[in-house]
């Protein structure tokens, strides 16, 4: 649910950004790209982002904790991911890491949260 609203609030937003700024789509320019005026529009997206950094980062480590994986594996593919060639590989395992369901059963980051015997108290205690 946290990856939807991400992805809707930051399309909305982009939008806006694109239909305030003063570039258009076809790559004509009206006035200087470089003036203040030119990317206002994009001032919300990037606040946006800027607020969501954490939130994202720890719902990530969250999601490799459900797969009984470190929370550090998160930092290392986001400085992999920038690497040449190699980002495009390490970011398709990323995803595939972030898809794939969870452990089954307790693991050493705690019970299992789809495990509907549990109390919801014991889950996130």
């Amino acid at each position: 649910m946290f990856s939807l609203f991400v992805s809707i609030v930051g399309i909305f937003l982009a939008t806006i950004g694109f239909t305030t700024s003063s570039v258009s789509f076809s790559g004509d320019v009206v006035g200087d790209v470089f003036a203040s005026s030119s990317f206002v529009g994009f001032v919300p997206l990037i606040l946006f982002y800027i607020v969501i950094f954490v939130p994202s980062v720890a719902v990530q480590v969250r999601r490799f904790h459900d797969r009984d994986m470190s929370g550090w594996w998160v930092l290392g593919f986001s400085i992999l991911s920038n690497v040449p060639i190699l980002g495009l590989f390490i970011s398709v395992a990323w995803f595939v890491l972030l898809v794939l369901p969870g452990t089954y059963g307790d693991n050493r980051f705690g019970p299992d949260p789809k495990n509907p015997s549990l109390d919801i108290d014991q889950v996130f205690s």
